[in-house]
């Protein structure tokens, strides 16, 4: 029930009366139920490369190796036994992330990403939480990643789900600068 407002109500009144109104206009305008992850198909291959390449030019961070994986998602990941998960919000994709099969019992999370606009909103830990399942489900041993210093927020998510920084070695980018693993 929301309050009425009274011209004669204490100030503490007007203020909650405030709070749950502002409240009820956010919940409407990040509405999670009409977020959806689902597996990658190709028809999503131009919105997965225009995400990624978003946040990676903006940091100054895009090699060939993005590239190469990002023209060609499906060879370079899922052809490979790798996965590929999309945030989607209304049919549009506005996040991404990947499982890169490295080897047996071994995979690169990769391509993590989220639209400028829906960051904030849990997405990413929806997206990371995805596939820490799927690498539980086919029996994953260790899921590294690269990283890059810059990307503090990120770098704290993957810290929250277990990460632990690991020097960095054999890395495909030169601007990484991190590199983290998680055992199970």
């Amino acid at each position: 029930m929301t309050p009425k407002i009274r011209f004669d109500a204490p100030l503490g009144e007007f203020i909650a009366f405030v709070f749950i109104a502002l409240l009820k206009v956010y919940l409407t305008l990040t509405d999670m139920n009409t977020i959806s992850i689902v597996e990658f198909e190709d028809i999503y291959a131009d919105d997965f490369k225009k995400l990624n390449i978003e946040w990676l030019d903006k940091y100054h961070l895009t090699e060939s190796h993005d590239l190469e994986v990002l023209n060609d998602p499906l060879g370079t990941i899922i052809k490979g036994g790798g996965f590929i998960y999309l945030a989607l919000h209304h049919g549009k994709v506005i996040g991404s992330a990947a499982l890169i099969k490295l080897n047996e019992g071994e995979f690169e999370l990769a391509k993590m990403s989220v639209s400028s606009s829906f960051q904030g909103r849990g997405i990413a830990k929806m997206l990371i939480e995805k596939c820490l399942a799927k690498a539980k489900q086919v029996g994953t041993k260790k899921i590294l990643l690269y990283s890059n210093s810059q990307l503090q927020k990120a770098i704290r998510l993957y810290t929250n789900y277990g990460f632990r920084n690991v020097p960095v070695t054999d890395s495909p980018f030169l601007t990484a600068d991190v590199k983290m693993e998680l055992e199970f």
